[in-house]
């Protein structure tokens, strides 16, 4: 088998305090916990709805 193995993340995050959940705070936190751990992530982030759907200029 081909080293090093990876995980592939696929799935949606949504605060249960019923408070939006903004792109750039996730990304944030998401970063610097992959970071302190000597990992990295090859992908994108981006705002969705509560059906899934892709949100575009979102402040």
């Amino acid at each position: 088998m081909k080293r090093p193995f990876g995980i592939r993340l696929d799935g949606c995050l949504y605060a249960t305090s019923g408070e939006d959940l903004s792109e750039e705070e996730f990304s944030n936190a998401f970063i610097e916990f992959i970071e302190e751990r000597g990992l990295y992530f090859g992908g994108g982030l981006y705002q969705i709805d509560e059906e899934g759907n892709f949100i575009s200029g979102v402040e």
